[in-house]
């Protein structure tokens, strides 16, 4: 992610809490009541984000995670491919003794 991305969604989230607090007053809210409601929902959504995040990590559904099988798959198909026929034969038979 670059620099400029965080600073977008940053200001994103920003932007998104004044709606919300802008939302919340337009319903009839007092300020201190929109200002509450807008930061718990607010807090709530950052708490999601955080918990899919954590849900990814622990599960390895990461970008770099799936990046490394895709070059282990792609160097294991590179070397199977520049086999000559006599090494996969032998190698065939070395894994059906198996």
């Amino acid at each position: 992610m670059r620099r400029i991305d965080v600073f977008g969604i940053g200001i994103g989230v920003f932007l998104a809490g004044g709606g919300l607090f802008l939302a919340f007053r337009v319903l009839g809210l007092d300020g201190i009541s929109a200002g509450i409601w807008s930061q718990a929902v607010m807090v709530g959504g950052i708490v999601g984000w955080l918990l899919t995040y954590l849900f990814r990590v622990v599960s390895h559904n990461m970008t770099l995670n799936q990046q490394m099988e895709d070059y282990e798959t792609a160097v294991l198909q590179k070397r199977l491919e520049e086999l000559t026929p006599e090494e996969l034969a032998a190698l065939q038979a070395k894994l059906d003794d198996q």
